[in-house]
């Protein structure tokens, strides 16, 4: 490892262990949330700027957001700085108490840079070279591009790093993990893989498996990276390049905050907006930022839920966001929240009334901190002409969106009338707790061999996670290394890649009281992985109390039944056949095939608690709902039974449901459950809000 590099690991530490000491109020509670929209002074003629930011004050916005796509505009040659522009909008938004969210711009480099320095440009496999006037096209592999960009940053902290009008920092636009097939990009690589197997080229054969197809290098020079387009590439070379990338988005990041860190006054946070593409393996990842930020488009051409549900979107897409965003620190925000239609997505249809309030209200339930939307004002050139804003474009008529963004506004200002600081979550609500343990890691290990064409990660995740919405039950994803013990139910779905310590830290787990369910798929490699030298996934047989004899899948017109409480269940996806032990429950069988009455799923008592092992991923998650229930009512934990489409929260002395269906539904409210808003029937793109 480079002197650099270690410099930067010990800064990162250290950083990592004063942020958990010294965490702070950004966010006052009293104020619930807070509501901005992205500005952009420089699409705009000056004299249009105030009366802009004035309207943006009036319809109830408290910050507003500038800068990301404006490094041609604040360094137009090289280290020719032009900041006053900047410095009049910031002073227009104050003027309306607007708090300002400023960016580093390192998502659209300008064309000198990119002119004189070509190599920054990512290259694609296929020899295409992502050219300047698009965005992203920099690319965070390459040494000269992540070191020059410090340089406008540092600029940027220095002047405005303790101004108080400026209330904190999103770091880039949407970062993401992309592939570069440079040469300096080469270079890192190489360097990332010394570094990880201790500069000693036989740990990497050993890693790689290269004995395999005589894959085996004497030279870390002589690696390259994997080439996705060629049949058969190594599986354990491909899992460290997904490392090596996403090491190099979060590092990138990390790096920004460290420079910005040394301007900025620790009164103004730093984060980053995300696309929630989970398995890209960068999200939380970089530890020097205050919290995680992620960006939400609902209405884009996906079939949502029922007739309606093109129109209001995917019930789950905002819950699984929110609670896999905020254990990370705590708190989080929603940078870009869809406002009304948008220019990219497959049919673009115009979002159902009462959508966009729907959605803000389902990012406040999950316990945000903030939600901002992309844009204030709909561009009238580049890209995105018809990515609708707040404002239509003649620039003065709110639109639909717009409408809905002022009434959530309005009603959370009467909430906070109404806030208690004293409240807390009702018990049975709190008793529904329950952590699913994620790692992308595991999804980048079935990629090159998912072995059945219906097998997707994130949708047996979500199989899970809808059952638990339907219960009405808070729940946190979260990677490992977090305490377990306040989730009295913990779910690890298809949790492939394992070590020794991981199934110690389940075993202790469980011993303690806790009730572990593991599902299909986990446990049948290590972290390289490497198939262990046992039957498969015998690393889990004692934890489990079962004995995996094999797993099949079947094609989806012919699919096999499993019987669970005297109700068959159809499934094709994955099965797995099990021997349970002697202490060991049988709760479902297989019903058809020749291996009709063998075990699907078991239950095995350890300790203080328990193991259910789920081998089968049914038809739409219907056994594994039914598994779920049976769990919780052993553990006298009650749960609700809410429709597709409906799920709730509580958060801060208020309960929060929302309707994605296309049917309306009478909501149980609880004895002592007072309505702020809303009704008890709530209609199709509606929410309820009580106090308790």
């Amino acid at each position: 490892m480079s002197n650099k590099l270690q410099v930067l690991f010990a800064v990162l530490c250290c950083c990592v262990t004063l942020s958990a000491q010294t965490t702070r109020d950004y966010f006052p509670k009293k104020d619930l949330t807070t509501v901005g929209a992205y500005y952009y002074p420089e699409h705009w003629d000056e004299s249009q700027w105030e009366r802009d930011l004035k309207k943006m004050a009036e319809m109830g916005f408290e910050f507003t957001h500038f800068a990301e796509f404006a490094w041609a505009q604040l360094e137009p040659e090289p280290g020719k700085y032009e900041f006053g522009w900047l410095d009049r909008a910031i002073e227009l938004a104050a003027k309306y108490n607007l708090k300002v969210v400023l960016c580093t711009p390192t998502a659209t480099p300008p064309v000198w840079l990119s002119r004189a320095h070509p190599e920054i440009l990512i290259l694609k496999e296929n020899g295409t070279i992502w050219d300047h006037g698009a965005r992203q096209q920099g690319s965070f592999q390459n040494t000269f591009y992540r070191e020059y960009s410090m340089k406008i940053i540092a600029e940027l902290g220095k002047r405005y790093g303790h101004d108080k009008r400026v209330t904190g920092w999103q770091l880039d636009n949407e970062p993401g993990v992309y592939e570069d097939f440079n040469k300096d990009a080469k270079r890192r690589f190489r360097t990332f893989l010394k570094n990880r197997y201790n500069n000693d080229i036989r740990q990497l054969n050993k890693a790689w498996g290269t004995n395999f197809w005589s894959q085996v290098y004497s030279d870390f020079d002589q690696i390259n990276f994997p080439r996705p387009a060629n049949w058969g590439q190594n599986p354990h070379q491909i899992l460290d390049w997904k490392r090596f990338m996403a090491y190099e988005a979060a590092s990138f990041l990390d790096e920004q905050a460290a420079e910005l860190r040394k301007y900025c006054s620790p009164d103004q946070w730093i984060t980053s907006n995300y696309i929630p593409n989970y398995e890209d393996g960068h999200i939380g990842q970089s530890h020097l930022l205050d919290f995680y930020c992620y960006t939400r488009y609902m209405v884009y051409g996906d079939p949502g839920i029922g007739n309606l549900g093109f129109r209001i979107g995917d019930p789950m897409r905002i819950p699984f966001a929110n609670d896999f965003f905020r254990p990370f620190s705590g708190m989080y925000g929603v940078m870009e929240l869809q406002p009304g239609q948008v220019n990219w997505g497959t049919v673009n249809s115009h979002p159902y009334p009462g959508a966009v309030r729907l959605w803000l209200w389902s990012v406040f339930a999950g316990g945000s901190d903030f939600t901002c939307t992309y844009r204030f004002r709909q561009p009238l050139f580049g890209d995105e002409q018809f990515h609708q804003a707040i404002m239509k474009t003649d620039g003065v008529t709110p639109s639909t969106g717009g409408l809905e963004f002022a009434r959530f506004m309005d009603e959370i200002k009467e909430l906070r009338k109404l806030y208690s600081p004293s409240k807390t979550v009702p018990a049975d609500y709190a008793a529904r707790k329950t952590g699913i343990l994620y790692t992308h890691e595991n999804a980048w290990g079935r990629l090159r061999r998912p072995l059945t064409y219906q097998w997707n990660s994130e949708g047996h995740i979500m199989n899970y996670y809808q059952a638990l919405k339907s219960f009405g039950a808070p729940v946190d994803v979260i990677y490992e290394g977090k305490d377990w013990s306040e989730y009295p139910v913990l779910i690890a779905p298809a949790y492939e890649l394992v070590d020794d310590e991981l199934i110690e830290a389940w075993t202790k787990y469980a011993e303690q009281g806790g009730h572990l369910v593991l599902t299909c798929r986990t446990g049948m490699k290590d972290r390289n992985g490497h198939l262990f030298e046992l039957p498969v996934s015998g690393k889990i047989f004692p934890l489990i109390g079962a004995e995996i004899d094999f797993y099949d899948m079947l094609p989806t017109n012919r699919p096999g039944g499993v019987s669970f409480n005297g109700k068959e269940y159809p499934w094709t996806v994955w099965g797995e056949n099990l021997t349970p032990g002697k202490n060991t429950e049988v709760w479902a069988t297989y019903t058809n095939d020749y291996y009709a009455g063998n075990a699907a799923i078991t239950h095995h008592t350890l300790g203080k608690g328990s193991v259910t092992y789920i081998g089968v991923e049914s038809e739409g998650g219907a056994v594994e709902k039914e598994v779920l229930k049976r769990i919780y009512s052993n553990l006298s934990i009650p749960l609700m039974d809410l429709p597709e489409g409906v799920w709730m929260e509580y958060r801060d002395g208020f309960g929060v449901a929302v309707n994605y269906s296309s049917d309306s539904y009478q909501f149980p409210l609880p004895a002592n459950a007072k309505p702020v808003i809303g009704e008890r029937t709530i209609q199709p793109a509606q929410v309820l809000v009580w106090q308790f």
